[in-house]
Parts: C-alpha cells; sequence; structure tokens
C-alpha cells in the first residue's frame, strides 16, 4: 500500500452502497446508534441525541484527509436510500499488510445478510486495491450474529481472549477471526 493510492470506494454490491457520510445521514445515524441492542456488545452507546451530531462531525471532518489508514463508511440500503449502518476498515500494521475491519447495522435490518455483503465488500478492497495479506475482526463471544458473519465469509476463530475488552464496566470475553489473502474466494 502505498500513499498515492486512490480512494477504494464507495463500493456498490447488489443491496448496499459503501459511502462516505453526509450531513444529511445524521437522523438515519442516529436510530441506529440509540438502539441498546445494537450497542449491547460495543464500546460505546446507545447514543444521546447529543452525542450522535458529535460523531458525525468528527466523521465530516475526517474524510477530508486523503491518505489515512482508516476509513469509517456509511451504509445505505439502496432499496429505500437510508443510511442502516457503518462499516470500518483499517490498516494497523502497514509493514505487515495487516488490517481489520467492523460493522455496526441498525436492528430492523439484522438477519437479511447485509452485513455479510458489506463485510464481503470489505474484505475484497482489503485484499483487493489496499494489497494487504492479513485481515481480522473480533467480537463478543455472545454476539453470535457477529461471529456467524465472518464465519460465512470463511474466517477463521483463532483463539478466545478471556476478559480482553472492558465494554460499560464489564470484563467481557473475545473472539478473534482473521482471513489470509491466499484463503480469501471472492464470489463472482
Amino acid at each position: 500500500m502505498t500513499d498515492d493510492l486512490e480512494p477504494w470506494f464507495p463500493i456498490r454490491t447488489e443491496r448496499i452502497l459503501l459511502r462516505e457520510f453526509r450531513e444529511n445521514d445524521l437522523c438515519d445515524v442516529h436510530t441506529y446508534a440509540a438502539q441498546a441492542e445494537v450497542c449491547r456488545f460495543m464500546d460505546w452507546g446507545p447514543n444521546t441525541e447529543g452525542e450522535t451530531p458529535a460523531f458525525m462531525a468528527f466523521k465530516l471532518a475526517e474524510q477530508a484527509r486523503w491518505p489515512r489508514d482508516e476509513v469509517t463508511l456509511a451504509v445505505e440500503h439502496l432499496a429505500d436510500g437510508r443510511v442502516i449502518g457503518s462499516v470500518r476498515l483499517a490498516v494497523g500494521d502497514r509493514p505487515n499488510l495487516t488490517g481489520d475491519f467492523g460493522y455496526t447495522f441498525n436492528s430492523a435490518y439484522w438477519r437479511r445478510g447485509l452485513a455479510t455483503e458489506a463485510a464481503r465488500a470489505l474484505i475484497a478492497a482489503g485484499f483487493g486495491p489496499l494489497g494487504l495479506h492479513r485481515l481480522w475482526a473480533e467480537c463478543d463471544v455472545d454476539n453470535r450474529g457477529s461471529w456467524g458473519v465472518m464465519e460465512k465469509l470463511g474466517m477463521r476463530r483463532e483463539a478466545m481472549f478471556r476478559q480482553g475488552r472492558l465494554i460499560k464496566g464489564v470484563w467481557r470475553d473475545r473472539y478473534p477471526y482473521a482471513l489470509l489473502a491466499d484463503e480469501w474466494i471472492s464470489p463472482g
């Protein structure tokens, strides 16, 4: 990966568009960021009406910089034009071509394969234009939906980090998952 890399987004898939945030996304972002079930395993949220505008202002300012090693994108549902979540892809270790990713979705859109579709697009970008060798992600051991997504993508559970993260005052166990570029089989 080089500093002259052009942005690898937006990415359009069959049902979603991964794109930079826009000011008018605020209401949609707050809808999912304020949901207790969405934030249950996160170290943030549920957001108050003051926290979401602060998040949006930070992301909009961040988008003005390029290149950047961490990219957070809005997930727009093409059928209704709403922002239904966000995804993040970060190059955390340039010398070893390693990155990580994550995703957050409005609970009204769970169990439709949209997180898998979005994560698949991130993996393709990581192993494609970014030229990464290894991608990883992690989730709470009780977050069956999230580790189910990773397993559908062919990622391998590598361990269990006991009390690996302090979430809302409670030490939580975590599952790390990973995938190597030569293991990735991109559909289509």
